[in-house]
């Protein structure tokens, strides 16, 4: 159905509409304008970086950091030589040897955990029964060797009593999720 006085352009007739447009945008400089006015937009808005080291954003209580054995409020040493942790690490980064005490308890003789090799999957932290393996809140432990990121029974209980109460809190604030 055609309608009389209406017509459609034809492709010149477009192209050439195009091509004034283009001139148009490339002589008002366009692209330009919209880019500044881009840039100042950001300029003036609130910076979204922080000034690390010296400020730090706030960590989620379920953050899996450097780990960490915990002891009883008592002194004595949570872990009891089970070696679920052992067995549930997809890297294979923890080994542990016991010996049975003197009440019939096992308690361990080496815990070592290789961190070059922890993927920091948490499995470790779950499948413990006493949580006395956990992963603290602490991300800042670079070292200047490999040999010493190789945690002994002796590293991980110090980093245990370093991050302690940190540790108890995020347990707590979890807690509910677990």
């Amino acid at each position: 159905m055609d309608f009389p006085g209406v017509g459609l352009p034809d492709a010149d007739e477009i192209r050439g509409l195009i091509t004034m447009l283009q001139t148009i945008k490339a002589f008002t400089l366009y692209e330009f304008v919209k880019a500044h006015a881009l840039t100042l937009k950001y300029f003036f808005k609130p910076k979204a970086t922080i000034n690390y080291p010296f400020e730090k954003n706030p960590l989620s209580p379920r953050f899996r950091g450097e780990h960490a054995l915990r002891r009883y409020p008592n002194g004595e040493e949570r872990c009891i030589a089970c070696k679920l942790c052992e067995a549930v690490c997809p890297a294979q980064a923890i080994t542990i040897e016991a010996e049975p005490r003197d009440d019939g308890s096992r308690r361990t003789t080496r815990y070592d955990i290789d961190m070059t090799k922890c993927i920091y999957c948490g499995f470790c932290q779950e499948a413990c029964p006493v949580d006395a393996i956990v992963e603290g809140p602490n991300f800042e432990y670079a070292t200047e060797t490999r040999e010493e990121l190789i945690y002994d029974k002796g590293k991980l209980l110090e980093n245990g009593d370093k991050w302690e109460r940190a540790i108890a809190a995020n347990l707590e604030a979890d807690a509910p999720y677990r």
